[in-house]
Order: structure tokens, then sequence, then C-alpha cells
């Protein structure tokens, strides 16, 4: 662990597994309480100068940019041992999270003045936080903890990150790439079993809580930062809906659905997870779509050409298994997959379902894995009344030939991103947040970068 820019041992730990063998392949260190102390404690003592130079905080986040990028190669091997995807697309994320660090680092902070007149300035600032603890998921282990290093840091907070207890390997890697970078205690990096992320929000020192996972584990955090009225941003779960109006091309989109929904083997919270399609293009699409997930290359992340890799945990193995099964056993078929694999891992086959309908768990519930329902419809305002059934609410998109009536379709979704033929455009720069259960509050852009401080209004009379 990296706890006030050193190394830190550990008394016990905990094993990691390989989802492409389910064998441990390593340890990892269980933080214990007087370590998870001592790591809020250094960054307590880290914020009182850090807050001060805004300089060196762009300054230092392009320098973790340049060392996140000088370690990508040792850091993909690392995260595709333990969350599973193919070695390239690790790579992808490494580099992706140094674009997050060096937008934040140029990120233009103008003054806000709203009112200049003979009788009164004020203007509103924006002042850091404090101590952030970031608690990140096994699916963008690194990714999504640079969605809330970056903006939090530069905003003059300091952090202690806690990453999923599934894959925590990189993310202690990465904690030490930057033991250099950043001045010691601005960055704290723990890892530990479940219990630990319970003791974060609970501790005193923290007064902001960013947290991406599920929902059921988002509302105990949000009921365990109340007590002390710790800032919290909860990044959810997801059911995205794509609905396909009766003007698409199916040829043209078959790629981009495929890889918006069964991405990273479906792990994505914005994936798309159910797509509703006019009855008039149903056949093509599932006929198109089942062409193309079929001939999807699954394997061990380290195998040329594989597309992906296994699901990355036993629990989600599980629950994937159990949604496909009890689907086809109340009727829908597969028209390829639908199945775990005959081999060692966590591996399932890509799956296209028709037949399941509004109602089921698959189309109901968030799957999180590569299983995808297909549904018809016929009338536009009943599809959009079934996509917003729902107490999800993080992304949606629509799709059709005239981008005008599929953008008025859009509109009319209950979620925090909507997308026209296209689906999960994220960018550092464009915000990212859930409606309903799906979260509260926003990430990336000038946005997130709000979402770690407090507004201070600053008035002179004249």
């Amino acid at each position: 662990m990296t706890i006030d820019g050193k190394s830190v041992a550990h008394i016990d730990d905990f094993d990691v597994i390989n989802p492409s063998t389910g064998e441990a392949f390593a340890q990892a260190p269980d933080c214990d309480a007087d370590q998870l102390d001592a790591a809020f404690d250094a960054a307590a003592r880290a914020y009182g100068d850090w807050r001060t130079d805004l300089a060196l905080r762009r300054e230092t986040l392009n320098a973790a940019a340049d060392a996140i990028v000088a370690n990508a190669e040792s850091l993909a091997q690392v995260l595709t041992l333990e969350q599973g995807r193919p070695v390239n697309q690790s790579v992808i994320e490494l580099h992706a999270s140094a674009a997050w660090f060096r937008y934040f680092a140029a990120l233009d902070l103008p003054a806000e003045v709203i009112q200049d007149d003979a009788t009164t300035y004020a203007e509103v600032t924006r002042k850091p936080i404090g101590v952030v603890a970031a608690i990140t998921p096994w699916n963008f282990p690194l990714l999504l903890a640079s969605w809330k290093l970056a903006p939090a840091l530069l905003a003059g907070n300091t952090v202690v990150l806690k990453p999923s207890p599934y894959t925590p390997l990189a993310t202690l890697a990465l904690g030490a790439a930057l033991r250099g970078v950043l001045p010691p205690g601005v960055l704290n990096v723990v890892s530990g079993r479940d219990p630990l992320g319970a003791s974060m929000t609970e501790h005193p020192v923290p007064r902001k809580i960013s947290f991406t996972g599920s929902i059921a584990t988002g509302k105990r955090v949000a009921a365990a930062a109340a007590g002390d009225l710790k800032r919290v941003t909860l990044e959810l779960g997801g059911n995205d809906p794509a609905i396909l109006l009766d003007d698409i091309d199916p040829a043209a989109i078959t790629e981009k659905l495929f890889q918006s929904a069964f991405g990273n083997n479906g792990q994505i919270c914005s994936a798309i997870k159910r797509v509703y399609v006019h009855e008039s293009r149903y056949d093509e699409v599932v006929e198109a779509l089942t062409e193309r997930v079929r001939a999807a290359v699954v394997g061990d992340g380290f195998l040329d050409g594989v597309e992906l890799g296994p699901i990355q945990n036993a629990p989600q193995y599980e629950r994937v298994s159990q949604l496909v099964a009890s689907a086809i056993s109340d009727g829908a078929t597969a028209t390829t997959g639908g199945r775990p694999m005959d081999r060692p891992g966590y591996f399932f086959e890509p799956t296209v379902l028709v037949g399941a309908a509004d109602g089921t768990a698959i189309v109901d519930e968030e799957q999180f894995g590569p299983a995808l329902p297909l549904i018809p419809f016929s009338r536009v305002e009943d599809v959009v009344a079934q996509a917003n059934a729902t107490n999800f609410g993080l992304g949606a998109s629509v799709w059709g030939a005239d981008t005008d009536r599929a953008t008025s379709v859009a509109t009319q979704l209950d979620s925090g991103s909507v997308w026209v033929n296209t689906h999960m455009a994220v960018a550092p720069n464009l915000p990212f947040g859930g409606a309903k259960w799906s979260g509260i509050g926003v990430e990336n852009g000038p946005w997130g970068y709000a979402a770690f401080t407090e507004l201070q209004l600053v008035l002179r009379a004249r």
C-alpha cells in the first residue's frame, strides 16, 4: 500500500483470483484500522500545503499522466491478470486514465463574478472540501480511479483511494508509480476486503465520499455518510435501453451495438443492457447481431485476437448464468450462446436472447455480463414508457436515420445521458451521472470538478 508517500507492509492479506483460471495468483494487503487511520492522517496533514498552490497541482497532474503512460505496459499486464480483459484493452485503459489527468491539469477555472457595481463586488469561489475517500469498482479500476483523482486533486483535496478487493493489484501498482510524483500524503492507496469500504465512509476524517459501484452498496454509502453530513458522489448501476427506430440500417449499426453492449464483456455500467427494436426491423437486427456475437473471439486476455475475456469474478459469473438460465426457462431463446463455457475460469458464451419481455429479470435488472435481450415494439410512445419504467436512469440511446426524430425520442428518456446513433460516448469533458437510482451527482468536465469543491461567496462592500 502507499501511505504518506511510502510503501507500507501489511499484517494480513487476501487472495486475488485470475478470472481466466479461477485460481489465486497473488495476494493483496488487507488494510487494518491503524493503517487506515495513518492514511487519513497523512492526507489531512498534506492537505494544508497542497490546497494552496494551483500551479503546482496542474504541474503535478501532468507529471502523473506522464508516469501512467511510462508504466502503461507493465500496469496493463497486472490489470489483465486480475480483471481478465484483453491486454491491448488494458493498455487503452491506462492511456485513457492519463488523458483524464491531462484534461483536468488544463481545465480553465474562470472567476464567477456575480455583481460588480458602485456598491458591491461579489464573486463565487470554489474551495476544496478536504480529504476525499475514493472507492472504485472492478470493471475499470484505473480509469474510474482517474475520474476521481484528477478533479479531486486539481481542486486541492487530498485522497485515500481503495480499489475493489477483486482487482486491487493494478491500483496498488499505480500508487507505487505515483509515489515520487505526488507529494507525500496527497494520494494514499489502501486495499482490503469489503468491510474496508464501510470503515472509510464512517471514518471521521474524510469530508467527501466518491463511490462507483452497485446501487445496493451506494445506498449503504449514502446512509453511512449522512450521519456526518459528508458530501457524496455516487455513480451506480445502469440498465441502459437502446431504442432502434423503423428507419435504421441494421448493417450500419451492428458493430456499434455489439461494442456498446458486449465491450468489456458487458461489464460496463453504461453499456447497452436491453435493446428495443421496431417490429418491422426486428428479424434483421436479430440476425445481424446474432452473427456478430457468434463470431466474437472469447479467451484468455493474453492471447492474440481475443475480443472478450472472462466475467471478472465468481459471484458475477453465477449471476449471469442464473439470469440467462431463468430467461430460457421462462420461454426466451438464445439465438447464440446461452451457457457457461466448458473450460476453467469464469467464461460465459456471449448471448443474444429473443422472447424475453419486460417483467423478466434479464430485462428488468442489470445483468452486467455478456447477455443481451432484444425486444420488439410497435409504437414509439409505448417503447418510451417501457424504457422509463425502471428505477435505473444512467444512460440510454436512440438509433435512426432521421436524427431529428431520434433526438426528439431521446430527450423523452429519463437518464443522465442520452445518445443518438451511438452509445457510451464518454470523455473527460462530458458530464456523466445518473438519474433515479443510478446515482447522485456528476463526474467529469467542470461539473465533476465542482463536485469536489465547496462554493463560497466572497462579497466586498464599496
